[in-house]
């Protein structure tokens, strides 16, 4: 396109952002179509020769600039930039035949663009002095939001310009009524996982609602911690999962793991050491409506994993169940099974809790492989629970963590390692339903020589049946 339709230099500054110095005009050609009934003809016909203006949030179609025709429904089309009014050897022969046959009349319009109208990143490179930033860098860009809180993590070069970028932010986001930028690392001055904030734009209210895979959280976003970024990976596993299992999740924060889950119909043991998280994930568990498939805990993972799986077996035996509506057929489906069309089939079902835990998912990326060592003897006299004595498996753990950013096959069998001294038992990478494989999957970049993986294996059975200490 055009430098037409680029903003206006403005000068690079630190201080207020005046908005009205974005305001620019464009001096175009429209053509003013004489039959209104005619203007969608028009603009097909325009379209196919190529004539019309095409501008990235701008309408080729506009009001008349005479107010009196504009009042009565007059509207223009906007032609090609290299189109000039004054200049008929720059019209095209469709809007030549259009105005000799008094269809069309070429006429000037001057187009007003504001503030309003440029993208956040014209906006922010207007502002910004070219210092701050790289080929690779680009503008401050990615941002958390949590509800109507966007979190910024701004590299030191930005921090001059923080309050700018926030405002324009709050500007370019309608759904975005807060802006926070971290002054310290996740987890360095919390165990809770929580950080240090300071309030660059919008309202200082950090109680935030926010919908991820068809479920509703609320939290304190200063309280606990929760990552947008993340909703792929939650879907992931999630769908991993199948109705009727058990999944412990021992970090489990809010809930975006078990919520979704639970609305599946798994059953989910959940903990979490930050006392927020719990209280927030048990009020979620209720708005949500999975309180049946979901039990709750505040306490130190290591020991949460021996003794979810002693709950679990315990609430087993002891006949504990969720009772589910049973899907009905339809009128025509019941009277060919042989149903009275207006008896209706009993509409629970009791869906048993199994003895056993199919999944445990770990969701700390800084410290969660030096949890493994709590799974030694996790079923240590319950061998007949599992595989050849039952079709069951023993447990598949999603652990996620942390490697440095290199090329090929290193982080994973950095992190393989790392499995293997934390269990005593030696794994090496490959098929998570192979014994003695791990598979290590790339979940994202957090930083540029930082990525987060997830590994997922079978407990070895000389680790899940060992004696516990």
């Amino acid at each position: 396109m055009s430098r037409l339709f680029h903003p206006p230099t403005v000068r690079h500054t630190i201080g207020v952002l005046d908005r009205a110095l974005f305001a620019k005009t464009v001096n175009l050609a429209a053509v003013a179509v004489v039959d209104k009934k005619n203007i969608a003809q028009w603009r097909q016909t325009l379209r196919k020769e190529q004539s019309l203006l095409y501008a990235e949030r701008l309408s080729c179609v506009v009001p008349h600039p005479n107010q009196t025709l504009a009042s009565q429904g007059s509207r223009c089309l906007l032609l090609d930039p290299k189109v000039r009014p004054q200049a008929p050897e720059t019209w095209t022969p469709l809007v030549r035949d259009g105005i000799e046959k008094q269809e069309l009349g070429i006429i000037p319009y001057t187009l007003s663009l504001d503030y309003d109208y440029w993208s956040y990143d014209e906006v922010m490179r207007c502002l910004l002095p070219p210092e701050p930033r790289d080929e690779h860098d680009g503008f401050p860009t990615g941002f958390n939001q949590a509800g109507h809180v966007a979190h910024l993590n701004l590299r030191e070069a930005f921090l001059p310009y923080k309050k700018l970028i926030a405002e324009v932010l709050i500007d370019k986001n309608p759904s975005v009524r807060t802006v926070i930028n971290k002054v310290a690392n996740v987890g360095t001055e919390s165990e809770f996982r929580t950080f240090a904030y300071e309030l660059l734009a919008g309202d200082d209210d950090l109680s935030v609602e926010a919908r991820e895979n068809d479920c509703t959280f609320h939290f304190n976003y200063a309280t606990v911690y929760w990552n947008s970024k993340l909703e792929g990976e939650h879907r992931r596993l999630v769908h991993l999962f199948k109705p009727g299992e058990v999944v412990c999740d021992v970090m489990a924060g809010i809930g975006p793991f078990v919520i979704p889950a639970a609305k599946r119909g798994v059953f989910v043991w959940a903990n979490d050491y930050n006392p927020e998280s719990y209280r927030s994930l048990e009020s979620n568990v209720k708005r949500n409506k999975v309180t049946q498939h979901v039990r709750v805990f505040n306490e130190d993972g290591r020991t949460f994993i021996p003794r979810a799986a002693d709950l679990v077996y315990s609430a087993s035996t002891s006949g504990q169940y969720a009772v589910v509506k049973k899907k009905r057929g339809s009128r025509n489906q019941r009277q060919k099974d042989g149903e009275k069309a207006d008896e209706a089939p009993d509409p629970e079902q009791r869906i048993p809790i199994p003895p056993t835990i199919s999944h445990f998912v770990m969701n700390l990326p800084a410290s969660a492989i030096t949890f493994l060592p709590y799974y030694r003897g996790l079923y240590a006299g319950h061998e007949k629970l599992f595989e050849p004595h039952t079709t069951t498996k023993l447990p598949m753990v999603h652990v996620h963590c942390f490697a440095a950013k290199t090329e090929g096959e290193a982080p994973m069998l950095d992190i393989c390692e790392r499995i293997t001294a934390a269990l005593g038992t030696p794994l090496k990478l490959g098929d998570s339903e192979i014994p003695g494989q791990v598979a290590v999957l790339e979940v994202r970049d957090v930083a540029p020589n930082k990525r987060m993986f997830c590994a997922s294996f079978r407990i070895p059975a000389e680790v899940a049946f060992a004696s516990r200490e």
